[in-house]
């Protein structure tokens, strides 16, 4: 039998947080191990409770903006961070993610799309509420990585990581490969990382020379 998922719950309103442990408590091998009503209390549950994921109100009392996101990063950088807020903002959004979320979902969103978050999640993936994906695909944000899924490796190469080479040639940081294509810094240059695992290369030129071996666009 696989373990069980474990949950914090976090936010000021205790009518939210029942609500929540309702959905969990509906979803098979899951279940809720702490709650916090303000950021004072979460930390010292983020400390003493060991969890994996942390549904977090960006707008509880305690909670100094997007850099209490990091702040709890720190203390357990292993925790699932799903933000659960009435802020639909696009900087927010992606200062969200920038600051290491796993996922972003709204209040006034489809209750199913927690578990929707959570496989994607689980699976590596970064999970964005359907209110809220405009905020990567404003101007200058909708535009795939320029020839990406023309590029022909000698060795074989998945979507995304044709995407990240192509980002890599146009002299993107792992932070604005993330922005660009909504995920993670941290999942970007994990990205990153498998990619140069994968071409035997040991650095963003060694990348860069390979992206111009195979005509990409640079810089």
């Amino acid at each position: 039998m696989n373990r069980k998922l474990t949950f914090i719950l976090a936010d000021d309103h205790a009518i939210v947080r029942e609500g929540l442990k309702l959905l969990i408590s509906a979803m098979e091998n899951m279940s809720v191990v702490g709650e916090a009503a303000d950021g004072e209390a979460l930390l010292g549950l983020v400390r003493s409770v060991r969890a994996d994921f942390l549904i977090l109100d960006l707008g509880m009392p305690g909670v100094a903006g997007i850099q209490f996101i990091a702040d709890i990063g720190e203390f357990a950088p292993r925790l699932k961070i799903v933000v659960l807020t009435a802020n639909i903002e696009p900087r927010t959004v992606r200062a969200t993610l920038e600051a290491g979320a796993s996922a972003y979902l709204t209040k006034d969103g489809d209750p199913e799309e927690l578990a929707e978050a959570i496989a994607a999640v689980r699976s590596g993936s970064t999970y964005l509420a359907r209110t809220v994906r405009f905020a990567i695909t404003e101007p200058n944000r909708n535009s795939r990585p320029h020839a990406a899924q023309d590029i022909l490796s000698p060795v074989p190469l998945t979507r995304r990581e044709r995407e990240i080479l192509a980002l890599v040639a146009q002299g993107l940081t792992a932070r604005e490969t993330a922005e660009r294509l909504g995920i993670s810094p941290l999942t970007a240059r994990k990205h990153r990382e498998n990619l140069m695992g994968k071409l035997n290369l040991h650095s963003a030129a060694e990348l860069t020379a390979y992206a111009v071996r195979l005509g990409l666009p640079t810089a």
